[in-house]
């Protein structure tokens, strides 16, 4: 931490390969540290070059003055490694590669990368591929971005980490535009060496920053990262994530629908909802929520107040954050007539919300006591304000008016500003109140401030049982009476069933279950047995064996191979059907819970655990599952429906996950479709299974 502290706040920095043309890109870091205040030393380092802007200008690392903190290598990838080796040689904290061509091109690029690591020794490297590093706080700026040409950046608590370069300069000159001040960026790039997780890490730490944004394109350490957002969640400091690569279907599994349901989105989304971190759905909400939960504002509700003085934005913001699942509640009738006080008339609808107080944008007396009006009602947990049109001759008389009544409440108050008059919302986000132009941002900032105040659902331990022996398990595909033994060892009930190989013995084996029974193929090989006709149900004891016989000429037709077992079932009926799986990739080990039966990936209806290294969920864990999904209705007694029996649903999820915990890597898939959720008190009955196993 000693060499990232040093690299965000160097005493000195070394520019290597620096130009004396400030218009060029290895002119721009020596301009930069100048133009933007930077009180330490400057080594450019050039051999064709005497001076750089009346600095001086050494012909290489060895001939510095002193041991640069960090030093900037501006050469080419063929040659930066031995710029990175003579500045680990001289003691630097790090370096900063801005050079491509490496992992990112290819094999080739990949071992210049190892070449530039090895170079790089026990000295600590940020990139290649990278734009640098912006300390926006101390007047730092380690970069070559065009974006640092402007003039001046509002600085601001919002600190972020971008695996893009370009995005870091994007982000920074669309912050600076809308008056979000920033406090550290940085741009890690290939991560090489320093990554996400090392600088959120810091900004933890960071006392001059008070939200973290992240733009992900792939976690490559999760264990590291969840570390260090846990650490940012435990200093009170919210994390907001862009993840791109949101359409991509991930990695599907060969022969289950748990794959097909996951994918490596799903993944993240369960790895950022366990530790709370509060995924941006759309680009611009990486500076839009940030915006509003750096102002340090609480929201423990989804009643807004929308204060306007034109009612048709009022109205495009009211729906956008009802679609957002926040609600607009009129006044009640004491705020109503508070409100009813201030303005007379048939033009004002004080009594309703949207609030149209018409003439509030042109007296701010008028807006100063609606607000506090507002802010002190019970009926509201934040208030939107729309700024109109009368805002732009004179933008600073509702920003003021607006930020005179932030002291007297603590609820958050945003703005949406109707007309294209950026310098209005530059003016309202520096006074305290964020402002933005689109209904659509308002209702994601109020949402990522609500989801701020939950607690993350991460488990730092989670449930273990005693071992269990699998040794007699082949490795491949389980046959499905393999698999249900194997759920059942670890506790997970399952259906009454019999293998069978003849007409007479399905007989027998129907009439000893007493009532309709269910006749399957078995097989190792056919994991979708409905496809090829392999599944009858409803079954009687007179109707199974012709039915046997039928199903083996069927499937040998439709499958190529002619079945030589059968499995015979006890005929569930009554119960919702769930689908219960796992799914593991680099993030990971995650559970799987969903609507089941053949629809299951025609419906989606699924929700993600990720498990604790090393153990299973606990129950609370389980019944949250349950309750997340959509259809959870069903399983609660929708429309007088019997409530079904959801704790042993919690039970049979909890010994699945145990299960996957143990066999860890030796288990390639486990599926279960569906899980009967019978009613109250009758329990869970697996009816179906597939498990695949490593040797």
């Amino acid at each position: 931490m000693d060499a990232i502290e040093r690299l965000i706040r160097p005493r000195s920095v070394a520019i290597i390969g620096a130009s004396a043309d400030p218009g060029k890109t290895a002119g721009r870091p020596v301009s930069y540290l100048r133009k933007h205040g930077f009180a330490g030393a400057i080594y450019p380092v050039n051999p064709k070059v005497a001076d750089i802007g009346g600095l001086r200008c050494y012909p290489d690392i060895a001939s510095l003055p002193d041991v640069p903190d960090v030093g900037i290598v501006l050469l080419g990838a063929e040659r930066a490694h031995i710029a990175v080796r003579e500045l680990s040689e001289r003691g630097a904290a790090a370096a900063i590669v801005l050079a491509s061509g490496f992992t990112e091109t290819g094999a080739e690029g990949a071992e210049r990368q190892k070449q530039l690591m090895e170079a790089a020794g026990f000295m600590r490297l940020l990139g290649p591929n990278t734009i640098g590093l912006v300390n926006l706080t101390d007047n730092i700026v380690l970069s070559a971005s065009g974006a640092l040409a402007m003039d001046h950046f509002p600085t601001g608590s919002i600190g972020l980490v971008s695996q893009s370069g370009g995005i870091l300069g994007a982000l920074l000159s669309r912050a600076a535009a809308r008056g979000v001040g920033l406090s550290k960026l940085v741009s890690t790039s290939n991560e090489a060496d320093l990554e996400l997780a090392d600088f959120i890490d810091f900004l933890a730490d960071d006392s001059a920053t008070r939200v973290i944004a992240l733009y992900i394109e792939a976690i490559r350490n999760p264990a590291r990262f969840r570390e260090a957002v846990l650490k940012a969640r435990r200093a009170g400091k919210p994390v907001v994530a862009f993840k791109i690569g949101r359409s991509e279907a991930g990695a599907k599994a060969a022969v289950s629908h748990t794959g097909a349901l996951a994918g490596s989105d799903r993944m993240y989304d369960a790895l950022f909802a366990q530790l709370g971190v509060i995924r941006a759905k759309a680009f611009e909400d990486l500076l839009d929520i940030p915006a509003a939960l750096a102002a340090g504002r609480k929201l423990s509700g989804r009643r807004v107040a929308i204060l306007t003085s034109t009612g048709g934005a009022g109205t495009i913001v009211s729906d956008s954050l009802g679609v957002a699942g926040f609600t607009t509640p009129a006044p009640d009738p004491e705020t109503a007539a508070q409100l009813r006080s201030l303005q007379s008339g048939s033009h004002a609808a004080l009594d309703r919300n949207p609030i149209d107080v018409t003439l509030a944008g042109l007296q701010p007396d008028l807006l100063r006591a609606a607000i506090r009006i507002l802010l002190a009602s019970p009926s509201y947990d934040a208030l939107t304000i729309i700024v109109g049109s009368s805002a732009v001759g004179s933008p600073t008389l509702m920003a003021d008016a607006i930020h005179d009544c932030l002291p007297m409440s603590d609820k958050p108050v945003i703005a949406y500003v109707s007309p294209h008059a950026p310098d209005v919302g530059s003016i309202l986000t520096r006074r305290g109140v964020p402002a933005y132009t689109s209904a659509e941002s308002c209702a994601a900032a109020l949402d990522g401030l609500l989801r701020a105040g939950m607690p993350e659902q991460i488990q730092t331990s989670g449930s273990i049982a005693p071992a269990v022996d699998i040794s007699d398990f082949p490795a491949g595909s389980l046959d499905e009476a393999q698999a249900k033994t194997l759920f059942a060892r670890f506790g997970v009930p399952v259906v009454a069933e019999k293998v069978v190989a003849t007409p007479s013995e399905a007989e027998q084996a129907a009439r000893d279950f007493g009532g309709r029974v269910v006749l399957k193929i078995l097989s190792r090989e056919i994991a979708h047995k409905s496809d090829v006709g392999g599944v009858a149900v409803n079954l009687t004891t007179d109707a199974i064996g012709d039915r046997l016989t039928a199903m083996a000429k069927e499937v040998g037709e439709r499958a190529g191979k002619r079945p030589e077992r059968f499995l015979v079932q006890e005929m569930i009926s009554g119960g919702v059907e769930i689908i219960l799986g796992m799914h593991r990739d680099p993030l990971g080990t995650a559970i799987l819970l969903g609507m089941g039966g053949v629809t299951a990936e025609l419906f989606k209806d699924t929700t993600m655990r990720l498990l604790p290294p090393g153990s299973g969920l606990d129950l609370s864990e389980a019944d949250a599952m349950a309750r997340d999904l959509v259809t959870w209705p069903l399983l609660d007694g929708f429309r007088g429906r019997p409530k079904c029996d959801v704790e042993a649903l919690a039970r049979a999820i909890v010994a699945f996950s145990r299960m996957v915990a143990q066999l860890g890597d030796r288990l390639v898939e486990a599926e279960i479709n569906p899980v009967f959720v019978l009613p109250a008190g009758e329990g869970v009955k697996a009816a179906d299974g597939l498990v695949v196993l490593n040797v």
